[in-house]
């Protein structure tokens, strides 16, 4: 699941060369709430399933645990 959610992270950012880990936080990506429904919408439509968003989510791996959950 890191590996697809980094892709997606990676097109959205336009950098392949991005660097993402479970521990990488969405403030450290420099993306602001609306990047951040963006990223979630995009995630969305490419697995097909609706992510409940909360402030508890703030790095890859908290996401990567509501999308496994």
């Amino acid at each position: 699941m890191l590996e697809k959610i980094t892709t997606v992270l990676k097109d959205y950012k336009s950098n392949p060369e991005l660097e993402v880990t479970a521990e990488t936080t969405f403030e450290e990506l420099e993306l602001d709430s609306l990047d951040t429904v963006e990223l979630v919408m995009n995630l969305e439509e490419e697995l097909g399933i609706t992510i409940e968003m909360d402030e508890s989510i703030k790095s890859i791996g908290d996401l990567v645990k509501v999308i496994s959950a």
